[in-house]
């Protein structure tokens, strides 16, 4: 691949152009579903590609292709010429590069135990001794999990002298149980909604997480929200779990502050953004947030991002104030700045544009009982179960699997609602933050199916929070 790439940098000098750069892609993906004591698929597969972008004025021009060679090169080389050339000649106003430092490195992210080395047996076994053990709860009557893994290995390199090799492995899983009755049906998930958690690492994340130790307890809660009551309407105090937390960050923080849909190019497909200037007030004095793609085990975590440029921790929310968007190094400019390190394509035949790395709300100085011990009358809600947003990430409804009654500053676990919704207006919302618990109960949540671009492309990101306190919000029922 290597070698590949710098005969590809040279095809690129040849062409006359004021920049280009080559990503060579080789992916493994591994993905097993099983329902109930049955196997409903497994698949795996390998994907190997290049992509080529070049820049010609200002304007760019990308062309891909699975012919790993220097003829396949050669020719997807003149393509990207071609449509960079015809870019131009269509009139406009071209775009920049950020002046940034050029790397030469070989990386690896560190993971311990290769899930491509573990027994598919090993893995079954674990998902059907979860069914074991919820047999014996008599409502429970579905049993859905997954688990996903992905080893990539990528070499970037640019006219720039870019020369740079990414090795990286991401594992995750979990599942669902659906439990019926004449009162209808209910779910509960874990270790997350939405086909479970996510990190890069190895299969090691999937035992930490002690799927079969906890499914007693994810299936007692489904059964007993069948004749929970719904979550009466109203307005009133709310703690929020990560996992829902992971959520409300990602599509109300996350997708608005990515640069491109600030300036209207995602417009036609994914939407706009509310949040277009900078300084404005964007929550309370404690809504600390960071992009940071230097977490450890972070599904939005790497080394250089498909720009070439270094993975950073950078405030974008600072005490409540927006002091910076997800950038590239083609919208970095726009705004006077470098790049975040925010440019990434979901695969080799994807051109690059801004996406979340892991987004994270920076955890407060409280305990989780300190934050609990503040509500005299209100509730506990996490793991989520849908979400509505409109195109400029203002107005949202989200709703979760279980809603926890907090009374006099105590967590009354046994007395749980169901179908709870909670709705409101970003800023709005996020000035409404009163508390965040401190470190101790901090997370990273991984998002594995982010949608954006069209082409469609499907990003993994991450997001870190601890539980959060927020006063007077809108709740119902579904």
């Amino acid at each position: 691949m290597k070698e590949l790439a710098k005969g590809i940098v040279e095809i690129i000098e040849s062409h006359n152009v004021d920049y280009g750069d080559v990503r060579i892609i080789h992916e493994e993906h591994e993905s097993i579903q099983v329902k109930n004591d049955r196997v409903e698929s497994i698949s795996r597969s390998t994907s190997y590609g290049i992509g080529i972008r070049v820049m010609y004025r200002g304007f760019w021009g990308f062309s891909s292709t699975d012919d790993v060679s220097l003829d396949g090169a050669y020719r997807t080389v003149k393509e990207a010429v071609a449509i960079a050339k015809a870019s131009y000649s269509a009139g406009g106003s071209g775009l920049i590069l950020s002046e940034e430092e050029v790397h030469v490195d070989d990386y690896s992210a560190p993971y311990e135990i290769d899930p491509f080395g573990v027994p598919l047996e090993e893995k079954l076994e674990l998902m059907f001794g979860v069914y074991e053990e919820i047999k014996r709860f008599p409502l429970v009557k579905l049993y859905s999990a997954s688990m996903d893994f992905m080893k990539i290995h990528k070499v970037f390199a640019s006219t720039e002298g870019h020369f740079i090799s990414q090795r990286v492995v991401q594992s995750g899983g979990g599942y669902t149980l659906y439990a019926i009755s004449d009162e209808g049906m209910q779910m509960r998930s874990y270790p997350a909604s939405h086909g479970g958690d996510y990190g890069t690492g190895g299969y090691e994340l999937i035992l930490s997480a002690e799927w079969i130790k906890n499914a007693p307890r994810v299936a007692e809660e489904a059964e007993k929200l069948l004749s929970a009551p719904p979550l009466p309407a109203g307005e009133t105090d709310l703690v929020i779990g990560t996992q829902q937390m992971a959520l409300q960050i990602h599509e109300s923080v996350g997708h608005p502050l990515e640069l491109d849909r600030v300036f209207g190019f995602e417009a036609g497909y994914a939407g706009t953004s509310w949040a277009t200037e900078l300084g404005l007030k964007y929550g309370s004095p404690v809504m600390n947030i960071v992009q940071d793609a230097t977490v450890p085990g972070g599904l939005g975590s790497f080394k250089y991002d498909d720009d070439g440029v270094l993975g950073q921790r950078v405030f974008l929310i600072q005490e409540g104030i927006l002091v910076n968007y997800l950038s590239s190094r083609d919208s970095a400019p726009l705004i006077g700045k470098k790049s975040t390190g925010a440019s990434r394509a979901s695969s080799w035949n994807r051109i690059p544009i801004v996406r979340m790395t892991n987004v994270n709300l920076l955890p407060g100085d409280k305990s989780l009982e300190e934050l609990i011990g503040m509500v005299k009358d209100g509730y506990f809600i996490d793991t989520n179960k849908s979400w509505s947003i409109d195109q400029r990430r203002l107005n949202f409804q989200f709703s979760t699997e279980i809603a926890y009654r907090i009374k006099d500053g105590k967590l009354l676990k046994d007395d749980i609602y169901r179908n709870p919704v909670y709705y409101g207006i970003t800023p709005e919302f996020w000035s409404s933050l009163e508390a965040v618990a401190d470190e101790r109960y901090w997370k990273i949540w991984g998002v594995p199916n982010c949608g954006k671009g069209e082409p469609g492309q499907v990003a993994r990101v991450g997001h870190g929070s601890s539980p959060a306190l927020f006063r007077r919000v809108k709740v119902g029922a579904v």
